[in-house]
């Protein structure tokens, strides 16, 4: 079962549940799969493009949760926080940093880096085997101590 088919058998619970919160998790989704299928030269979503399509959902609603604590809005924050847990049940499982960190220390062993000249070396590798299954600014934060 895709992604769109998904979000949609989600959106009829949330209906029947009146949760609101979920609704417009999964409202977002929708609508991002929606422009992901409609811009120019659009092609069918792989399960790859529909990952990052809900990382970015993700994120977006983390920076801006970021960004409202800052603010003192801690009311505006909540619901953003919310949202998070609702959408990232689309994702796969997140590793923790114990997993990531183990991980790139393979990838450093393999690629002999040394220091900061080869963390887009690490980096790269690191996210294309991490894809989906963490956070690219937590990649970054780990590779940077282990590099360092």
């Amino acid at each position: 079962m895709n992604l769109q088919d998904q979000v949609t058998e989600q959106l009829k619970v949330a209906m029947k549940a009146k949760d609101t919160v979920a609704l417009e998790s999964l409202r977002a989704i929708k609508s991002a799969i929606l422009i992901a299928h409609t811009q120019a030269g659009a092609k069918e979503l792989t399960s790859e493009d529909e990952i990052k399509l809900v990382q970015k959902l993700v994120k977006q609603r983390k920076d801006s949760a970021e960004i409202f604590r800052q603010q003192g809005r801690e009311d505006l924050a909540e619901p953003e926080e919310a949202q998070i847990k609702v959408i990232e049940k689309f994702l796969p499982e997140q590793l923790d940093e114990a997993a990531i960190a183990k991980l790139i220390d393979e990838i450093i062993a393999q690629t002999n880096a040394e220091g900061m000249k080869d963390m887009g070396k690490v980096m790269g590798i690191a996210s294309k085997q991490l894809s989906g299954k963490a956070d690219g600014k937590t990649i970054s934060t780990i590779v940077r101590q282990k590099l360092t």
